[in-house]
């Protein structure tokens, strides 16, 4: 019996963000941030309504449950606006069924 489906590729599963303002943790700097496509039990306790209206509290709370490397709310409180919306906007789009997302892009 055959599998018609196809392998998720990396846009469907995930995101890599970089940053304009890097975090500093002691001697070590973040650029780049992976973001995972989040399951149902990482949106635990957020508003879906918060998250499409890029809500800042609904945008911290879910980032550190879906980065790599884990965001901390410290990480997430002080992060400059620029980069707070590409996080958020990804969070976003990964809500999004494909195909509105493919609409969206034409």
């Amino acid at each position: 019996m055959s599998d018609n489906t196809t392998p998720a590729s990396p846009a469907d599963t995930g995101a890599t963000i970089t940053l304009e303002t890097p975090i500093q943790r002691g001697d070590q700097s973040i650029s780049q941030i992976l973001l995972r496509r989040p399951m149902a039990g990482e949106l635990r306790g957020i508003s879906l309504s918060e998250l499409s209206q890029l809500d800042v509290g609904a945008i911290i709370k879910v980032a550190p449950r879906i980065s790599i490397p884990t965001l901390t709310a410290a990480d997430m409180n002080s992060m400059g606006p620029a980069d707070l919306m590409q996080i958020g906007a990804e969070i976003l789009g990964f809500l999004l069924p494909k195909g509105v997302k493919a609409s969206l892009e034409q």
